[in-house]
């Protein structure tokens, strides 16, 4: 019965029964596995604190084993404790309690999840000495850890290990690796890898396709996008709402609205309901597209169902409204964001600072630049560069500078956009001298073909064709121009 509340999610209810047990007594009297049983599906839970005092208990009694350990490892894991979850492995080796093969993979797993591969690996190689086999899901944990921080070589070389350890790989281990290419923008090499996956024996799933559909939308291959998509239901596979979410939003790209609302009638009518983000999407798609009526009754039609809001929801609009110039009305957004106890997210600072440059009112930019520090959300190079263009355009080239030398003490680096901004306003200042110097710095700083693109050839409204061309034009007989160059 105790397993039966746990896999059913009613932690609290086995906690409940097991404290029925222990009042019984000698009647009842509940062994290690009850406790492991009930440790487990409060760590499921997130219920760690209860977990925890159960541990307490087992300790005493002195019947703790790697069961016990092992769910509270991944429960801590999963709550972001990971330097209580990496201790306990150490207690229970203080304790004499040997490390299992599911001990290793939920250190593995956890620490693969925030990062820190070094350690992960570490804990792979330290299996092998304890004289512990890896099997599919250490190795799966690893590939997956690598693929997440951009590292799918080294995902690859754990795979042709995989290989020679003679270990089969599952539909899951190509979906990583397929993952892991589609992340880094190499769409012809996770279709290979398809192909190879079905030269293994397996057919590619749902994942499989909704990976490969959500990046040919990203990469703007639409063509390609509904190719996969109509294959993956002529093998009678069901896209789930996020392969539908992905379609939809590939369409919008596209500009075909009418097709984007068609495909979310086919879910409807194949079953599939709707979720935040089909909404988001789709009132994200009307916004950009100039119907803002149709948007917010979309949002209606979003709360009517019994839907919320989300970040990504308000910001969608915010910055609708902000694109028309209409700030007041992003700044109603904004406050309704803020009263319904919406945290605003980088992204939605960012667009209202710079709609707020671009219009010059720089004391409105400056402080919701001022708000997002103070609420933990760290500004990026894109922040800074919307706030060095609102000043430049004021002719506020000093206190711009300032913002460029503070991105740098943040650990920032200055970007072509962030060069080009400034340049531009020295330029619009006539101070020659000052745009000459940093021109000189950005070409000691960046690539030569990145310049080229930021100065020359660049088509985004920062005037960044013109400024060069300028300077060149008031530095063509100076000795520091030429050397620089």
């Amino acid at each position: 019965m105790l397993d039966s509340f746990c896999k059913e999610g009613k932690a609290e209810e086995a906690l409940a029964l097991l404290g029925e047990m222990e009042l019984l007594g000698s009647k009842c009297v509940p062994n290690d596995v009850t406790y492991n049983v009930v440790i487990n599906g409060l760590s499921k839970k997130g219920e760690l604190d209860k977990a925890r005092k159960l541990l307490d208990k087992m300790r005493r009694s002195g019947k703790v084993s790697a069961f016990t350990y092992n769910p509270l490892i991944s429960g801590l894991f999963t709550k972001g404790l990971v330097e209580e979850a990496l201790s306990l492995k150490d207690e229970m080796e203080k304790r004499g309690v040997a490390p299992t093969v599911a001990t290793y993979n939920a250190l593995i797993y956890g620490l693969c999840r925030c990062g820190r591969m070094d350690e992960a690996r570490e804990k792979f190689f330290e299996m092998g000495k304890s004289k512990l086999s890896q099997d599919i899901i250490s190795y799966n944990s690893l590939m997956y850890g690598y693929c997440r921080v951009g590292n799918v070589r080294e995902a690859l070389y754990f795979f042709e290990r995989l290989r020679h350890s003679r270990i089969l790989p599952t539909a899951r281990t190509f979906n990583i690796l397929i993952d892991g290419y589609c992340k880094s923008g190499a769409l012809g090499e996770a279709q290979k890898l398809k192909k190879e996956m079905v030269e293994s024996g397996f057919s590619p799933d749902v994942c499989t396709y909704t990976i490969l559909v959500n990046t040919s939308c990203k990469l703007g291959n639409l063509a390609m996008a509904k190719e996969l998509f109509d294959e993956m239901q002529n093998k009678d596979l069901q896209p789930d709402c996020f392969a539908y979410n992905t379609r939809i939003a590939g369409e919008l790209m596209l500009g075909t609205v009418s097709q984007a609302f068609r495909l979310r009638e086919e879910m409807t009518a194949r079953g599939i309901p709707s979720d935040t983000v089909t909404y988001n999407v789709l009132m994200d798609g009307l916004s950009k597209t100039g119907s803002l009526r149709k948007a917010y009754g979309l949002w209606q039609k979003m709360i009517s169902e019994g839907f919320q809001p989300d970040c990504f929801t308000y910001t969608s609009l915010i910055h609708a409204h902000c694109k028309r110039g209409r700030l007041r009305e992003a700044k109603d957004i904004f406050d309704s964001m803020v009263e319904n106890n919406f945290s605003p997210s980088l992204v939605t600072y960012t667009i209202l600072i710079h709609a707020h440059g671009k219009k010059g009112n720089l004391k409105v930019a400056y402080e919701l630049f001022r708000r997002m520090m103070e609420n933990n959300v760290s500004p990026n190079e894109i922040t800074y560069n919307a706030l060095i263009d609102g000043f430049c355009r004021k002719g506020r080239t000093e206190l711009a500078y300032q913002l460029f030398c503070e991105m740098q003490e943040k650990g920032l680096n200055p970007n072509k956009y962030s060069y080009t901004l400034l340049i531009d306003g020295y330029c619009d200042e006539g101070k020659w001298s000052e745009a000459m110097k940093l021109y000189a710095f950005m070409i000691l700083k960046l690539n030569r073909r990145q310049l080229l693109r930021a100065t020359v050839y660049s088509k985004q409204p920062l005037h960044a064709k013109h400024s060069n061309q300028r300077l060149i034009g008031a530095a063509s007989t100076s000795f520091f121009f030429l050397r620089a160059i």
